[in-house]
């Protein structure tokens, strides 16, 4: 392993040399930059924490249920497709497949008093399945939630009153590291490429691969492989394992947004890696979210002990 760390850093000394435009180093704050980063990532963190916490956060996620073709029914009542397990209505109302879209319907008598649909009086009418703008149906601290996933729908459902909303407690992280702060190397491809990336659920998403990052980390060279997530073109998003998801991180791996390299994604050129905010999945915290899992070139063999750790319920 040290002779093999060594030639990577031979390795790295010669295209430093040659083509210093391009040399991989690990970003280290000093002075006033130290404190600043160090602020603004205590900053993000309790921002993030705040989000999972928050009344529509994933520790609110209860369910997650397929649909059929044709009439699905959902409320607290027994009898319905689909049981709501909380406080709720028996009755909601119907979810009705057709081909590609869903209908909402509403049941004998009406909906329930107080719900509504993206925000507004609820009505029959046919639902917005997008990941980036999907209807919302929402009755007091209820939110219900139709996502295509692969070539079937599901219904999330969320309850602002989760017993592990209710039981939280805070997140785990590792001390802030500036050694795990590096600058990277983009690498574009010509022409992007679509990754195929498996889910928890055992549905593939074929996601968009606009390049990849290398980079130095403790003597080592390594090659990380970014997607864009939802079509966003705006950010990169890294999802990746290393050593330590078998001891303290979580064990499906953990994600990385980061802005565009300085160059934008489709020239050569530099890119900040800041592994201090990585951080989990929705299914590190909930059984019912339908994570993406890293792919193989992106299981990384090496313990990346920042960001955040495995979290306890």
């Amino acid at each position: 392993m040290r002779r093999v760390q060594r030639l990577d850093a031979l390795a790295l000394l010669f295209m430093a040399a040659c083509f210093p435009q391009f040399a991989l180093t690990q970003q280290v704050p000093a002075g006033r930059a130290d404190t600043a980063w160090r602020q603004e990532l205590d900053a993000w963190r309790a921002h993030y924490e705040r989000e999972i916490s928050a009344p529509d956060g994933w520790l609110t996620l209860i369910g997650l249920e397929w649909l059929k073709p044709g009439i699905n029914t959902f409320g607290s009542a027994a009898g319905n497709s689909i049981p709501i397990h909380a406080q709720a209505p028996d009755r909601m109302g119907m979810l009705t497949v057709i081909g590609k879209t869903v209908q909402l319907l509403s049941p004998a008598g009406g909906f329930p008093a107080g719900m509504q649909v993206d925000g507004k009086a609820a009505r029959e009418g046919t639902l917005n399945v997008s990941d980036t703008n999907p209807s919302t149906i929402a009755w007091h601290g209820l939110t219900l939630v139709v996502l295509l996933r692969g070539d079937r729908f599901v219904l999330r459902i969320k309850d602002a009153d989760s017993p592990t909303r209710a039981a939280f407690r805070g997140l785990h992280w590792y001390a802030l590291d500036a050694n795990y702060r590096v600058t990277a190397r983009w690498i574009p491809y010509k022409p992007r490429q679509i990754e195929p990336i498996a889910t928890v659920i055992g549905t593939t998403l074929n996601m968009t691969a606009p390049g990849a990052a290398e980079f130095l980390l403790n003597g080592k060279v390594l090659l990380l492989e970014p997607v864009l997530e939802g079509g966003d073109a705006s950010k990169l998003f890294f999802i990746l394992r290393d050593t330590t998801s078998t001891t303290t991180t979580y064990g499906g791996g953990r994600f990385l947004t980061t802005g565009l390299p300085d160059h934008g994604l489709d020239q050569p050129g530099s890119l900040t890696l800041d592994f201090n905010e990585l951080y989990n999945p929705p299914c590190a915290y909930t059984p019912y979210a339908t994570c993406p899992l890293p792919p193989q070139k992106n299981r990384l063999p090496v313990a990346i002990e920042a960001g955040e750790q495995r979290y306890e319920h």
